[in-house]
């Protein structure tokens, strides 16, 4: 029976996000990693205890709703209560939380309608990671001091830190709304960092893109909020609209090569991928930092790469592996494209390169064990499989290390053995390659009507001539005669000297009774050669 093609496995590894960081009462806010990951916002200075309030103001509930105002007026502190205030708030700032709560507690009883010893005291009980308590005390104060932005503020900082995404967002909305024109702009970078960290989490990039604005317009200087911002536009659809503030970005930090990485993916996404190597190039010229020179040359290499310039791509991951020797996905990117030119051993070297450097990732391990396999390092291969699977990889990771496995296990004879992994990998993630290796691997069991079934499935997938010339061969041992002979007849039309083909197709009309069409194409494979069919006319 004739043997499918050993194919190589590749496959591109894609960079994994990195989740958002948790909100806290008295810490900076800062964005998540989206794509190719939001900058960071710069550090704000912590909310400080604000000021007394002079008029009361409808009441609004933790969640948000609006409630009926308080049925008290707020009171004022008198000079003696607010020099207790200014100890307790001391107390916090110096750490001294237990002392600060039975201040703040203290003022609370003598004064309940103030909002300034509720909020000193939510504050206390945060740092002293009892939500339920401070959320309990923001309330009150949200209910005394409706119109102040640090309530929502603060309630959507318990709420990040609780997981609840959905309330945080609505809470930072809220007291972006209240702290328009009142909070000092140290506050407003504060709520604004909150508000587009959660954007971010949700992807909501049109929203994100008019936070990040907000930023800049507080900040015109600050160069991560200007990048966030292009990058935020061009997420949400605008990337067009973001090239002037790229540029600008460029002009003011020529050698930032995240501004130049995102001006390459503008014009990509704008249908113009050899602006985007100019612009690439032009990086080249200015990056110093060989870390930064590395991922411009795996981008170029991307590009060039999908242009169908292999060899130039080669060459630019080849130099990103060069500019920075950690680089694991440049080694990865470096053998799946010498493994599409057939640099089997190149590509080999390549990913142990890359699975050095990054042992725990599925991906490129099992690339190696593909590239393996097409070098018939069948027991290297199969241990490499073997090692993914410990990692326990999901959908098409899981499918190819299984796939390797099976095909391991053919050529090693342990039929059985490879079908079940092969089984398992086409549930995984259905493929014509371990359909055909399924197929294989049955026939060689003797189970004949499941290598059938595995081989039609695969001619399904991607109808090949190997795929099919098996499947006739597995109608023909499960007695299928009239399903293997068109299979046949398909073959021989397409290659009249396909000198297997006419053997079996020979078989199938001596199996149905019409020896003359049978003698026919058996002196037909026996003429190109073939002799099972010269021995078959005896």
């Amino acid at each position: 029976m004739t043997q499918p093609t050993r194919y190589v496995l590749t496959g591109l590894m894609l960079a994994l996000a990195t989740p958002a960081s948790a909100q806290t009462l008295v810490e900076t806010v800062t964005t998540t990693s989206i794509q190719n990951t939001l900058n960071s916002a710069d550090a704000a200075n912590t909310l400080k205890v604000p000021a007394v309030p002079t008029t009361p103001a409808p009441a609004t509930d933790p969640a948000g709703g609006t409630t009926a105002a308080p049925a008290v007026t707020v009171t004022p502190l008198s000079a003696g209560q607010q020099q207790q205030l200014r100890a307790a708030q001391l107390a916090f700032q110096a750490g001294q939380y237990a002392q600060a709560r039975r201040q703040f507690e203290a003022l609370v009883a003598a004064n309940y309608t103030n909002p300034e010893p509720h909020f000193g005291l939510a504050l206390t009980l945060i740092a002293q990671k009892d939500d339920k308590g401070a959320t309990f005390e923001l309330g009150q104060f949200m209910a005394l001091a409706p119109d102040r932005f640090e309530g929502p503020y603060n309630l959507g900082v318990l709420a990040t830190r609780a997981g609840r995404y959905d309330d945080a967002l609505k809470l930072y909305t809220d007291a972006a709304v209240l702290m328009k024109d009142k909070a000092t702009p140290a506050a407003q970078r504060q709520v604004l960092d909150a508000l587009s960290a959660e954007q971010t989490r949700k992807a909501d990039f049109t929203g994100l893109s008019t936070t990040l604005a907000a930023l800049v317009a507080l900040d015109p200087t600050n160069q991560d909020a200007q990048y966030r911002l292009a990058q935020a536009r061009t997420l949400s659809g605008q990337g067009a609209a973001a090239l002037p503030g790229v540029y600008a970005l460029l002009k003011q930090a020529p050698a930032r090569a995240d501004a130049a990485l995102l001006l390459a993916d503008i014009y990509v996404a704008q249908g113009l991928p050899d602006r985007a190597l100019r612009e690439l190039n032009a990086a080249l010229t200015r990056v110093t930092v060989p870390a930064d020179r590395s991922d411009l040359l795996l981008r170029k290499a991307n590009l060039l790469a999908a242009s169908g310039d292999t060899y130039s791509a080669v060459l630019s991951a080849q130099n990103a592996t060069r500019e920075n020797g950690r680089n694991a996905a440049a080694f990865a990117r470096l053998g799946e494209l010498r493994a599409a030119r057939n640099d089997r051993p190149g590509a080999l070297t390549a990913y142990l390169n890359a699975v050095k450097l990054a042992p725990q990732n599925a991906a490129y391990r099992v690339a190696l064990a593909g590239v393996r396999l097409g070098m018939n390092q069948t027991a290297e291969a199969a241990a490499d499989a073997a090692a993914v699977l410990a990692l326990k990889p999901q959908g098409a990771t899981l499918a190819r290390a299984q796939y390797v496995q099976g095909v391991s296990a053919y050529r090693q004879g342990q039929y059985a053995q490879a079908v079940k992994v092969l089984t398992a990998s086409q549930a995984a993630a259905p493929s014509a390659d371990a359909a055909l290796w399924l197929g294989l691997s049955a026939y060689a069991a003797g189970d004949y009507a499941t290598a059938a079934g595995a081989l039609a499935e695969s001619v399904k997938l991607d109808p090949t001539r190997t795929a099919r010339q098996n499947l006739a061969s597995a109608l023909l041992a499960s007695a299928r005669y009239p399903e293997a002979e068109a299979v046949l007849r398909g073959l021989v039309s397409e290659d009249a000297k396909n000198a297997d083909a006419w053997f079996m197709l020979g078989l199938a009309q001596r199996a149905q009774q019409r020896e003359q069409d049978a003698r026919v194409s058996l002196k037909t494979a026996a003429t190109l050669g073939s002799v099972r069919a010269q021995g078959a006319l005896k």
